[in-house]
């Protein structure tokens, strides 16, 4: 049984590196079955996009993503989501991700449970 579940919850960005494209108003909707998780998001930069990834028995999630940005460039990348849980209850992801397309930068990211 993994230790975060993250099925139905909601997430939005705090904190980007600056080749990031994601950002405040950017939310993200989680589903998870068992180790498979995923979500879509949108908002602020982004058309649309799509994520998958597993998750490990501490939360960890191992991550591809996909998205269409504003520019409408297609874009690609790779992430690792390490769960924070924060004092009432929701749960702050710490993510080191990099770019599979574009520039190939890397970066850090922020994204926190929201209840809105």
């Amino acid at each position: 049984m993994n230790k975060i579940d993250y099925n139905g919850k909601k997430f939005a960005s705090i904190q980007n590196s600056g080749s990031g494209e994601v950002g405040s108003e950017t939310v993200f909707h989680y589903h998870q079955s068992g180790e498979t998780v995923w979500a879509d998001y949108c908002g602020g930069a982004i058309v649309l996009g799509h994520l998958i990834a597993k998750c490990d028995a501490d939360g960890v999630l191992d991550m591809r993503y996909q998205h269409i940005n504003a520019n409408g460039e297609l874009m690609t990348g790779e992430c690792r989501s390490t769960p924070e849980v924060l004092n009432d209850g929701r749960i702050r992801l710490h993510e080191r991700w990099r770019w599979t397309s574009g520039d190939l930068s890397t970066g850090e990211s922020i994204i926190e449970e929201v209840t809105r």
